[in-house]
């Protein structure tokens, strides 16, 4: 786990590694499941919120939104700003506008 800006919240975000994403993604797609009975979507997606915040100690996190929180989806730090590119291969900085 490590924060760093997450430029789809717009705010600094514990980002989860390789393991830590492989259970909370495993999480995810149970989520899909539906019961019988159950009262929405949502509801099946509980175990990845609390996965989440058992992980990284963030609370209130949308299940949707801890599937962007992955560090390898991330690029390096900009020179300029400091923030996360946008991706690995972004050849400049969605923040400030620098050139990579």
């Amino acid at each position: 786990m490590k924060v760093l800006w997450c430029w789809r919240c717009q705010q600094d975000l514990p980002m989860l590694d390789e393991a830590e994403f492989a259970e909370v993604a495993r999480l995810y797609s149970g989520g899909f499941r539906t019961t019988p009975g159950q009262q929405s979507i949502n509801g099946g997606f509980a175990p990845v919120t609390l996965a989440y915040e058992r992980m990284t100690g963030y609370v209130g996190c949308h299940h949707n939104a801890v599937m962007h929180h992955r560090i390898s989806m991330y690029g390096p730090p900009c020179t300029t700003c400091g923030k996360p590119l946008r991706t690995p291969q972004a050849r400049h900085c969605a923040a400030c506008g620098s050139t990579r």
